[in-house]
């Protein structure tokens, strides 16, 4: 299992532009991928959970991974994060 933190850096947070990024990045990979928030976990492949999380700015948020491609799906969403000028 892979785990990364990530602190929002974003003016509107992860709304619905990146949030579908951010799903269609984790789709690609078979791993059960999660993303973490206020206690809250939610599947990164369900556009419908990651946007009822409501994450804003200045939030800190964590993601996990569990598969064979855990370590790639962490590295594709965390450059995704980065491209997007999402997180730090």
């Amino acid at each position: 299992m892979e785990k990364r933190e990530f602190h929002i850096i974003a003016e509107t947070g992860i709304h619905a532009r990146p949030a579908t990024l951010l799903v269609q990045a984790a789709s690609k990979f078979s791993s059960d991928i999660s993303l973490e928030y206020n206690g809250k976990s939610v599947n990164l492949k369900s556009i419908m959970g990651v946007m009822s999380l409501g994450v804003g700015k200045d939030a800190d948020v964590a993601i996990t991974a569990d598969g064979d491609d855990a370590a790639d799906a962490i590295a594709a969403i965390a450059d995704t994060m980065k491209k997007e000028g999402l997180a730090e």
